[in-house]
This record gives C-alpha cells, structure tokens and sequence, in this order.
C-alpha cells in the first residue's frame, strides 16, 4: 500500500519558483540601468548613487540583527570605519592587492562583533545599544592615536583610483558594480530572511524559548548575526573609500547609524529590499533636495520620515503589497 502523503516543507517555509525568485533582482537591475542612465557624466549625480550604495550596504548589514534578530547594536559606523581603512592601508602602505582589503576589513570587523557580543552576551536593548554606542564613540579617537598606521587626524588621502586587472575602469562602470554589489547582498540577505536560519533567527527575535528548546543557543545565534552584519557594513566603508579616495576618523559618524536605523523602517521591514528604497529615499531627502531646502536635510528627513510612517506603517514596501492585494480584491469582486 502506497501513501500520498506529502511531506510539508521544514519550518512552513513557503517555496517559490525559481523564476520568481529571480524577478526581484531583475527588476533591481533593470532600475539600476535607468539610475546609470540618470546620472550620466554628472558627477553630483555618481556621488548620490555612490551614497546610496554605500547607505544601503550599511542598512543590510543592520538589517540582519536589528530587523531580524532584534538585536540593537551601534558600533556600524566602526565597522564601516573598519572597511575604509582596511582598503587605504592595503592601497597606500603595502603592494598587495586592494582587493585584499576588501576581505581583511570584513574579517576584522566580524572578528570585532563577535568579541563585542561576546562582552555584552547578557545585555539587550537599551543597555546594548548604550554599550556599543560608547564603543563607536572611542572608535574615531583610538583611530587617531594609531597615526602611523592610520594618519592620525588627517587621515589617509591619495589613495589610487580602482584598477580592474591593470585596467582603470571609468567612473561610470565602477558605479555600475558598486550598484550590483548593492543588488547582489539585497538579494543575499532577503534570500538568508525567507530561508531556515532566517525563520529561526526571526523567531528568536519573538519567542527565544522556542528556539532554545529545539537546541539552538540563541547567543551564539545573535553573536552570528551581529558578525555577518558587521562584515556587510565593512562593505560599505571599502566601497566609500574606493570613490573618494581619501579617510579620517571623522568620516564615518554617529549621524550615518542613526540616519541607517530609518532606512528599513522607510522602505519595509518584511523584506531587506526595503533597505535599498529606504536608502534612496534618505539621500534624495538629504542630499538632493532643491537649493530652497539647502541646510535642512536633517530636517526634512524627519518630516519625510514622519508622513512616511503615517501614511505606510509598514514601510513603502508594506504599503505596495496592501495595495496589491486591495486592487485584487477589487477585481476578484468585480469578477465575480
């Protein structure tokens, strides 16, 4: 005797096909073509796009304990610190690679996270927030004092502009992979929510017991998640230091993390692509608004923030997914 059963899918995890999975990156890069197509030779327009890739990158990488796992940490602008100076070193003092930069930084700042989770294991909320705030703050002085290492106040400037195999790339094409490295990690990180260790990271953020009770330390579970959001942050201080060419200690501030926190509260918590429209919209509300509103991005941020959050509860993305399934349910009556 034969049974039909079929066996459900681990955790409830919907599953998708493949063609779908792919449709929301193809989407990405195709608005990725037009913002290329915007910004032409403009080099006002390449830095927006460079911030925006560089905001969202720091948004993903909080993404993954804050939105997910619940974990609010303020050391970003460390890490992203971490990443800058790791590619200026590599670049200017030694002659390996500058891609080697790249992985050093986000090896180091992981390395950073972990040992900061591992000092803060028994705090959360406010008191881990508080506590990697000091550290973020100490940050940029202990920068200083390294000065033969890192240039001390002034930095390190005169960093060479990115070669690709001996071959100077024109602005334009290393904007176009600063965007697809954006695309790529957005696509990482939304696949890492939907998938098994994102279901249980969620749930961790909601029910710890039930996680601890199938066998998972959620310590080590958040320990896990601050390091590989360290490392993506990381990603965004290479990828700001690879455009402008030069790194202080006061490039990287606190304003950066808090203006960050916004971002997937703009753009959607129910998905980390929420980051990316939340960052193109904090930088056209910052950094690109008309002359009349100059010196008052902060300002007007927080005024977009607000009506944003008022009108979308959920972000612009949750706003989207309850108008597609009103503007459904429209029609399936109407069908009807």
């Amino acid at each position: 005797m034969t049974s039909t059963t079929t066996k459900a899918p681990a955790l409830g995890i919907p599953r998708q096909s493949p063609l779908r999975r792919l449709m929301v990156p193809a989407v990405a890069v195709g608005i990725g073509a037009l913002a290329l197509a915007w910004a032409g030779g403009s080099g006002f327009r390449q830095d927006l796009l460079v911030m925006v890739a560089v905001y969202a990158l720091i948004a993903l990488g909080m993404y993954i304990p804050f939105v997910m796992a619940g974990s609010m940490s303020m050391a970003y602008a460390a890490y992203a610190a971490i990443g800058a100076y790791s590619v200026a070193i590599i670049t200017t003092a030694t002659d390996l690679p500058p891609l080697l930069g790249w992985l050093i930084g986000p090896l180091i700042s992981a390395a950073v996270a972990v040992i900061l989770s591992l000092l803060t294991r028994r705090l959360s909320g406010f008191y881990l927030a508080a506590v990697t705030l000091l550290f973020s703050m100490a940050f940029e002085p202990w920068l200083i004092a390294l000065e033969p290492i890192t240039g001390g106040s002034a930095g390190i400037g005169g960093i060479p502009s990115p070669t690709i195999f001996g071959w100077e790339a024109p602005r334009v094409v290393l904007i176009a992979i600063a965007l697809a490295l954006v695309i790529i990690v957005a696509t990482l990180v939304d696949r890492i929510r939907t998938g098994a260790w994102g279901v249980t990271v969620r749930t961790m953020r909601d029910v710890p017991s039930a996680v601890e009770a199938m066998g998972t330390r959620t310590t080590t579970l958040t320990t896990v998640t601050l390091a590989v959001g360290a490392a993506v942050a990381s990603l965004a201080g290479a990828l700001f230091v690879s455009f402008m060419l030069s790194i202080t200690p006061e490039t990287f501030t606190l304003s950066i993390v808090f203006m960050a926190l916004f971002v997937p509260l703009i753009g959607g918590q129910a998905s980390a692509w929420g980051c990316v429209i939340g960052a193109v919209i904090v930088i056209q509300l910052t950094a690109n608004m008309p002359s009349e509103f100059e010196g008052s991005g902060q300002l007007v941020l927080a005024i977009g923030v607000l009506l944003i959050l008022l009108v979308a509860p959920a972000g612009l993305i949750g706003y989207a997914t309850a108008l597609i399934a009103w503007v459904r349910r429209r029609l399936g009556k109407e069908r009807s």
